[in-house]
């Protein structure tokens, strides 16, 4: 019976058998992560690129709509697709395909004209062909005054992400140290009915008197709606915004889904919560 296996006997592994074994599992591992990446980018590239993309605010330009540590979704089908739907903007076409123009009122991100690069995040204010103008801090459309209604201030506490230090005149501090932050607020209603809130931290501010601005053809006017604090289309390309091309779209801004005051840090998970701002999470970003 030498040199046979008698039935259920079992040849024993020599350690060569073992490392061979190993190996054969590590590439398997290996194998396996390499087709995930193939599989999952392509998706994950498409889905940003036809359907949605996560952007996040970094600046008080859209106050009170958007605050610093506000995360959002952009729709990208909204207005078609261009080059700049597509990650890094790559020269692959021009113009828009299946395009539908922004409505008066959305907030939309795009390519700011100057480097066509950088994102910008603004309310479209001005469609082709019409005249935009601000006199004393009230915005005109093709002659007529976009209505303009006081309403509570806009009140938040002092955080590293957003601060009133500029504006002392707006600023209280409590006894406990707490400083609290109180603009004034408007609501400016367009002639189709909708209705979203500015600010108006100086009626007689640089931007507040303008010229009349004719919007060209295919292209937009888009104005922050904290209106003493935004470089846009009332500044000319070179320092803002100015005439907005089609083309520069890359979408609607569709609602908030999270934010943070920025007082926590990712190692201080402790904060996170405190940190939170409950109250702005989901909530629609759309003019009504």
């Amino acid at each position: 019976m030498s040199g046979k296996l008698m039935k259920n006997q079992v040849n024993p592994m020599t350690d060569d058998d073992k490392e061979k074994e190993a190996e054969a599992e590590e590439r398997g591992v290996l194998a396996e992560f390499f087709w995930i990446i193939v599989y999952a980018l392509p998706i994950a590239i498409l889905f940003r690129t036809l359907l949605f993309e996560p952007f996040h605010i970094p600046s008080e330009s859209m106050l009170p709509t958007l605050m610093i540590g506000d995360y959002l979704i952009v729709s990208k089908a909204t207005y078609g697709y261009s080059k700049h739907s597509i990650p890094f903007s790559p020269d692959l076409f021009s113009g828009r395909i299946w395009a539908d123009y922004p409505e008066r009122g959305d907030v939309a991100v795009f390519k700011r004209p100057k480097d066509n690069e950088s994102n910008y995040i603004k309310r479209i204010m001005g469609l082709p062909g019409d005249r935009i103008q601000m006199r004393g801090g009230q915005l005109f459309i093709n002659g007529e005054a976009v209505a303009k209604e006081r309403v509570e201030d806009f009140k938040f506490t002092e955080s590293p992400n957003t601060h009133c230090r500029f504006w002392p005149q707006y600023r209280s501090q409590a006894e406990d140290g707490t400083v609290t932050c109180s603009y004034p607020r408007y609501r400016e209603t367009l002639a189709s009915g909708k209705s979203y809130y500015v600010l108006d931290l100086n009626p007689q501010g640089s931007s507040d008197n303008t010229v009349v601005y004719v919007v060209p053809a295919d292209h937009f006017f888009a104005m922050g709606d904290n209106r003493d604090n935004s470089l846009d289309s009332r500044r000319p390309k070179a320092i803002g915004v100015g005439m907005l091309p089609f083309e520069n779209f890359v979408g609607r801004a569709e609602a908030r889904f999270f934010s943070t005051d920025g007082s926590a840090s990712w190692l201080k998970p402790w904060k996170w919560f405190s940190a939170m701002r409950y109250e702005r999470f989901f909530t629609s970003l759309r003019a009504e």
